[in-house]
């Protein structure tokens, strides 16, 4: 299982206001029963098949250019760990236990 994270910037807007950009992202996500996604304040986080949170950031992509902008900018994270079963979960859970 992957775990993903992207970032979608919606360019020649004309203001530098970006969040109508990502709720109408958000929406690709709503029916979405694929994967596992956290929206965070700088970016999505995906959790899921490879091919499919791939196929998902690709709609999600498309979302700004249908919605007047210009240019967009897409950035995109993968860990995809082969060894063992991961999940974003997981990953947060490590760190804290090295915490206490």
């Amino acid at each position: 299982m992957a775990i993903a994270q992207a970032t979608i910037v919606p360019l020649g807007t004309g203001s530098t206001s970006v969040s109508k950009y990502v709720a109408g992202c958000h929406q690709i996500l709503k029916d979405e029963k694929r994967i596992k996604y956290e929206l965070t304040p700088m970016a999505t986080v995906f959790e899921g098949d490879l091919d499919v949170v791939l196929e998902v950031i690709r709609k999600m992509h498309e979302i700004p250019f249908k919605n007047g902008a210009e240019r967009v900018l897409t950035t995109i994270n993968i860990d995809d760990r082969r060894d063992k079963e991961a999940s974003m979960s997981q990953k947060l859970n490590s760190v804290k236990e090295k915490l206490d």
